[in-house]
């Protein structure tokens, strides 16, 4: 009997069988499923259906035109500043077990984001008006 178990436990091209199974079913899928909309779908080609469309709103002007940054500049920002929140639930979790040299890591991990918010707020990243 545990003659059969550590053969079992030794990883062979076998094991990943299931693994590679599965990956070529999910892919013919995907194929099949294309293919059937292909061959099955309409295919009317109308002058409303070719038109650009955009949440219901008919394109004015050309599209490339310049735009401002600002809004991408903030959402960029705040994405970081709530992974910065993120990493502090592992701490709140473990505070007591990680102890005076965690407290320590956790205030550069501050400062090193205090430092990057102020560089920010010097260069005028916050800033509306420009």
């Amino acid at each position: 009997m545990n003659l059969l178990l550590l053969a079992v436990e030794h990883n062979t091209p076998f094991n990943y069988f299931p693994i590679a199974l599965q990956l070529v079913i999910a892919i013919g899928f995907i194929v099949v499923m294309m293919g059937v909309t292909h061959l099955l779908g309409p295919k009317r080609k109308t002058q409303d259906k070719l038109i650009n469309f955009e949440s219901g709103i008919p394109s004015v002007g050309n599209a490339r035109q310049p735009m401002g940054i600002k809004y991408f500049l903030v959402a960029i920002l705040f994405v970081l500043f709530d992974v910065e929140v993120i990493f502090f639930y592992p701490y709140a979790v473990n505070f007591r077990y990680l102890g005076k040299d965690g407290f320590l890591e956790v205030v550069l991990f501050v400062a090193f984001f205090l430092c990057g918010f102020i560089y920010i707020v010097k260069k005028g990243a916050l800033d509306w008006e420009d």
